[in-house]
């Protein structure tokens, strides 16, 4: 296993579980979005493999309000 791949999976997974709780009835706004953006920013490199070599991040739709 690549040596980052752990760390990535593990960020992925608390990511995950933090948008869950974000949607629950009570839960604690303030927290989801001061932790959030460092969990976003703390995630490493993807692990090879992970999308195809010819994906091109920036290839996408615009975001609205965004033009091309």
């Amino acid at each position: 296993m690549c040596p980052d791949c752990e760390d990535f999976a593990r960020t992925v997974l608390l990511l995950g579980q933090l948008a869950l709780y974000a949607d629950m009835d009570g839960a604690d706004l303030d927290f989801v979005e001061a932790v959030s953006p460092s969990l976003a920013v703390s995630l490493p490199e993807p692990p090879p493999g992970t999308f195809p070599s010819d994906y091109d991040p920036d290839g996408g739709p615009n975001y609205p309000g965004e033009t091309s």
